[in-house]
């Protein structure tokens, strides 16, 4: 049986960081048994986000560097590889990406490796694009593509930088053999914008597994109480704090909305920033309103997503994201941004708000007013959206039939 060999190149790790990092931990679980396919899967050996294997478990070491520490590993009967970044702050991720499909390019030919797939997630490197395909093509490989959102439209990127990402998605995608987009407004995106004639829809995954922790288990119990808060007494919001994410305009409306509930906040941040958000909305007037800090226990947040009252989404720049797909595997009545990519995952499992004055302090009311038996049918409605559409294993299935397998 020949096997087919797939490079993925863009995650900073596996299963420790964020999207893409549980998207490649799941994928090569899903397939770790399949003989007819070897991933091998960069990882950054240092810096923001990079590969801690001792967080792993089941992981056989390959190869040491002089240090002694880890060079390669396997995790999933997938091969893992680290690359060393030098520390030249934002650009290091171009760095990483590029050094990362040259590497895999030189394993390929001293492995004689036949016909590989390199599938690279997001658009970092438009710059050196061209010139990294043709090495691919020598060597009988394809390059897929994962675009991700639209990262040009972030407000954290200055005007130069979200140049350079317009730039580079278009060069990016027009040297694409495959283009993988994991939402269909995403895909109509790319479609209408570069024309290109392969394209394919497989979102992210999620799945409806309840907590490890129970109810009265004291790491969830105790979290409550140094919180101040209290099962289903709680709004709900997991992300960065960014603007694209709409924080600010789901603390005005909370503000605005007559709920006894609190709104709790899990998120990264700063005094400073807090102090300026204070300036402009008073929040820390409001005891409702809850800044808790990051929570980084997977058990724990799943548990903490089960037991909020309701929760709120606000991202309206990308395609599928994970935190709403773990939202509506976990909690019942969710709260969405009225926008196509926020739709198209919740469908009818959910509620929507827009950004207008007053619009979400409605909702929160409404919610606020909702019986058992209404939530509930959300609740219902949101795990059979994630199971027939979002789960890990229909998720596999639609790589396995991308791979040509």
């Amino acid at each position: 049986m020949s096997t087919q060999h797939i490079f993925i190149i863009g995650s900073k790790s596996i299963g420790q960081y964020g999207g893409y990092e549980t998207f490649v931990d799941k994928l090569t679980e899903q397939h770790q048994n399949d003989y007819s396919i070897k991933y091998h899967i960069a990882c950054k050996a240092n810096g923001d986000g990079f590969m801690d294997e001792s967080k792993l478990d089941g992981i056989e070491v390959l190869k040491k560097n002089s240090d002694g520490s880890v060079a390669e590993f396997t995790y999933h009967n997938a091969h893992v590889f680290k690359i060393p970044c030098p520390n030249i702050g934002p650009a290091v991720a171009i760095y990483y990406d590029r050094a990362a499909v040259k590497y895999s390019i030189q394993y390929c030919k001293d492995h004689k490796i036949e016909n590989p797939i390199f599938y690279i997630l997001t658009c970092r490197i438009g710059l050196f694009i061209n010139g990294l395909v043709k090495q691919i093509k020598a060597i009988g490989g394809k390059y897929y593509l994962n675009p991700d959102g639209h990262e040009w439209k972030r407000q954290k990127w200055n005007f130069l930088v979200r140049k350079y990402w317009k730039w580079s998605e278009k060069k990016m995608v027009n040297a694409a053999d495959v283009v993988v987009c994991d939402s269909v407004n995403i895909e109509k995106y790319i479609q209408q914008t570069y024309h290109h004639p392969q394209t394919t829809f497989i979102a992210y995954g999620s799945d409806t597994v309840p907590s490890t922790l129970s109810d009265t288990d004291p790491k969830f119990t105790g979290w409550l109480k140094e919180k101040g808060l209290k099962a289903d007494g709680y709004y709900l919001v997991v992300g960065r704090f960014v603007p694209e994410n709409n924080y600010e305009t789901m603390i005005r409306e909370f503000i605005k909305s007559h709920s006894t509930r609190d709104f709790a906040l899990i998120t990264n941040t700063n005094e400073k920033f807090l102090d300026e958000l204070d300036q402009k909305l008073r929040w820390r007037s409001d005891l409702r309103i809850k800044f808790v800090g990051t929570v980084y226990d997977k058990e724990l947040l799943k548990k903490i997503r089960e037991n909020a009252y309701a929760y709120f989404h606000g991202h309206e720049v990308g395609g599928t994201n994970p935190s709403l797909l773990e939202a509506l595997g976990s909690t019942e009545l969710n709260l969405l941004l009225d926008v196509g990519f926020n739709r198209e995952v919740g469908a009818d499992a959910a509620l929507y708000w827009k950004k207008e004055d007053g619009d979400l302090a409605k909702l929160i009311d409404k919610a606020d007013g909702m019986s058992t038996e209404e939530r509930t049918g959300y609740g219902v409605a949101a795990k059979a959206r994630i199971t027939n559409a979002y789960s890990w294993e229909h998720i596999g299935n639609k790589y396995m039939s991308l791979w040509n397998l």
